[in-house]
């Protein structure tokens, strides 16, 4: 049974050396949120009392302007933000696609990274090794695996990321946006495994600025607004006041 849930979860950054406004103002914009000042310090409160609950079965989309915590809240789901008060409670195999890369090694060849990343994701070095074939066949770089990712295309080094990503079975899957890009062929393949993946998934968190792929993916929306939660619901509540908050 897998869940998630967050009670009165915020999380600040602080701005060190924040003297001038145009630096404050610089880094609002890129972390999203309020500003708020403690004592002399700068803080950017880029999530504040979020509370929220998921099942098995939730497919829950977030949705919200440009800096409006979307990002935050999925690293804070995916372990790599500690919130900086309130509590998270997070049960199952996690998996998170916020950055499918995070874990590898430029210098490292393919096959290395390939246990890397699993590694990275949670599982042992003989897990990684045992699913380290499959990888490779999906990826379908042959020997170019025995390089270093420094010399790959662009394209090379996502189907490897890719392919290592989806090669586990997660109770709960991140995902900032649908995962796009390479060459056509294998853009059909990855979208076919990753559809897949997410009907089996247990929990699936999804930040999107696609009203398509939410009303297809999805039975709850969340909508954020400088890093607070404004209204949670079906797509059809949630999204219609969303355009109408911002229309004009």
């Amino acid at each position: 049974m897998a869940h998630i849930k967050l009670s009165d979860v915020g999380v600040e950054f602080p701005i060190h050396n924040a003297h001038s406004r145009s630096l404050q103002l610089q880094v609002f914009g890129k972390l999203g949120g309020k500003l708020a000042q403690h004592k002399q310090a700068i803080f950017v409160q880029a999530l504040q009392g979020v509370n929220l609950s998921f099942e098995d079965g939730d497919r829950v989309g977030v949705i919200g302007h440009n800096g409006a915590g979307k990002t935050t809240l999925l690293r804070v789901l995916a372990g790599v933000y500690e919130p900086t008060y309130g509590t998270m409670s997070i049960e199952g195999r996690l998996s998170s696609f916020t950055d499918i890369t995070l874990g590898m090694d430029p210098e490292a060849t393919g096959l290395e990274n390939i246990i890397f990343r699993c590694v990275f994701m949670g599982l042992s070095f003989a897990e990684a090794r045992r699913l380290s074939p499959s990888i490779q066949e999906f990826s379908e770089l042959g020997e170019f695996l025995r390089l270093p990712v420094r010399t790959y295309s662009s394209g090379m080094f996502l189907r490897l990321a890719f392919a290592i990503s989806t090669s586990i079975e997660p109770d709960i899957i991140i995902m900032d946006e649908m995962i796009s890009g390479g060459d056509a062929r294998f853009m059909e393949r990855a979208k076919a495994r990753l559809t897949s993946l997410l009907e089996r998934t247990k929990i699936l968190i999804l930040a999107s600025h696609s009203a398509e792929i939410m009303q297809s993916l999805c039975n709850k929306v969340i909508w954020l607004d400088h890093g607070e939660v404004r209204k949670i619901g079906s797509f059809e509540e949630v999204h219609p006041a969303y355009l109408d908050a911002y229309a004009g």
